[in-house]
């Protein structure tokens, strides 16, 4: 047996959890390993479809990078009312399918417009599925091990980065150096190379809408819509006993989480009721908080601008892809490690070392980018700030926005609370070129610094501990219940 949780249950050790539960949860996670992908495959395609398209001024630069961002905040907050409504897997299913549509419209457009208008539809998947995975994951989770699963979503975006990463460096073609701007309009790469890029990601779409098919609904979720049979058929399917079941459905009750005589239209899923009381709304803003914190501690500036990151350190554009690569193997190699972590040590402690972490990488990266002769030493810091990130905030941000809200606000105080991550990574990715244009590289990074160590002070005085409590159990700390 694994030590006792902090709300008296028994902790499940990786191999008590039901075989089940953790194929459902790698289906559920799969949605990740788009989102990942779609979002990254961007940074090894950039400089062949801005020649495509001529894209020359900062402005257009950004916007062509950061479009997909729109989509992504439109996705969110659909997603928060029609996964309440439908339920968690249909809305996983239209995640999958708008990733085959979006992904080969991108490859296909013949104008900025159009590539554009397909970005933004490919950011409503991964805003869709960036809300809904880590919720539906926590939701099917054991108490013990819901960090895990939740987890097993980052890991899933990783390999999804890394996915993006390895299949721009193959495909990808050498380009001699000194050639014309005629010949690189001409060339292979931006002719061809950059629609292969994006139309691949329709193969990995489609395995994950057959994968969404046959996982089994959130039992939570049906419990509180009132639909008991089905509810009892899901737990069923994910091994959980008759006994777990009753006392999850008893948990609720207590919470006022399944209503007396099934739920009536919209409640418990508006915007007011969601603010009404001042409860809700302190835990709602500090999941807001740490969602904007996430994106604002800079780390996806390396992930989204790295060949010119690398290319200013004096790497060539093959070469910087290969750097790429191994930023993305750092990347999957860490968040391996947080899977081992990230049920044994609380979460503040994991918050807060990756945030001074990075603030000191940060500080570092800014001094070496002022001067040339630094390139092995700025690949070496990039890769160290990637893996505290994989570590700590990558993960431990998605864990803790998924199991700090009550079952009933669960799906809005999500789509609320991912969406603000999108705004503030729309912020991040659009503001870096205008950045680095009137300020400098270095003090861009020096900018970031200063948000890691605002933010884990921050997150020093607000943060609670979740490690180690049942979802319902954690509603009664939080919120006063009982």
């Amino acid at each position: 047996m694994g030590a006792p949780t902090q709300d008296g249950e028994s902790g499940l050790s990786a191999e008590a959890a039901p075989l089940r539960a953790w194929l459902a949860g790698f289906a559920g996670a799969l949605g990740g390993l788009l989102f990942g992908y779609d979002w990254v495959v961007i940074g090894g395609a950039k400089s062949f479809y801005e020649a495509y398209f001529h894209i020359r001024t900062p402005g257009m630069e950004a916007w062509a990078m950061s479009c997909a961002l729109v989509g992504c905040l439109a996705g969110t907050l659909a997603s928060g009312r029609l996964s309440a409504r439908r339920g968690r897997r249909w809305m996983l299913m239209g995640a999958a399918m708008l990733f085959v549509v979006s992904s080969l419209g991108t490859a296909s457009s013949g104008s900025l417009r159009m590539f554009v208008l397909w970005r933004i539809a490919g950011g409503c998947a991964i805003g869709a599925a960036s809300d809904v995975a880590p919720m539906f994951l926590a939701e099917i989770a054991p108490t013990a091990l819901r960090a895990r699963f939740v987890s097993m979503n980052q890991m899933a975006i990783v390999f999804g980065v890394l996915a993006a990463q390895g299949m721009n460096w193959l495909i990808a073609r050498p380009a001699p150096a000194g050639m014309t701007a005629a010949a690189v309009l001409a060339s292979w790469n931006v002719q061809w190379g950059w629609r292969w890029m994006f139309g691949i990601t329709a193969v990995p779409s489609a395995v994950f809408f057959v994968a969404a098919l046959v996982m089994p609904e959130s039992p939570r979720w049906l419990l509180a819509n009132s639909r008991e049979f089905e509810a009892l058929d899901a737990f069923r399917r994910l091994g959980v006993s008759g006994a777990e079941a009753a006392a999850i459905r008893e948990g609720m009750e207590h919470n006022n989480d399944i209503p007396a005589e099934g739920p009536a239209e919209g409640e418990g899923q508006s915007f007011a009721s969601l603010l009404w009381r001042k409860e809700v709304l302190r835990i709602l803003a500090m999941g807001i908080c740490l969602a904007v914190l996430q994106q604002w501690c800079g780390i996806n500036v390396i992930f989204a601008y790295a060949q010119d990151i690398f290319a200013r350190a004096g790497f060539s554009v093959s070469q910087g892809l290969f750097q790429i690569v191994l930023t993305g193997v750092a990347n999957l190699l860490f968040t391996v490690l947080a899977l081992y972590f990230v049920d044994r040590v609380g979460r503040r402690v994991l918050l807060l070392s990756g945030l001074f972490t990075l603030a000191g990488i940060y500080l570092l990266l800014g001094w070496m980018t002022r001067s040339a002769g630094h390139g092995a030493a700025v690949a070496a810091l990039c890769l160290v700030a990637i893996a505290a990130y994989a570590m700590t905030l990558a993960p431990v941000s998605w864990v803790v926005i998924a199991e700090i809200y009550p079952s009933r606000l669960r799906a809005e105080a999500m789509s609320i609370t991912v969406g603000a991550l999108w705004v503030a990574s729309f912020t991040l990715t659009s503001s870096f070129p205008l950045i680095r244009a009137h300020m400098g590289m270095a003090e861009a990074f020096w900018l970031y610094a200063l948000v890691c160590c605002c933010g884990g002070v921050a997150l020093a005085l607000w943060l609670p501990e979740t490690r180690g409590y049942s979802l319902e159990t954690l509603e009664e700390r939080l919120y006063g219940k009982g």
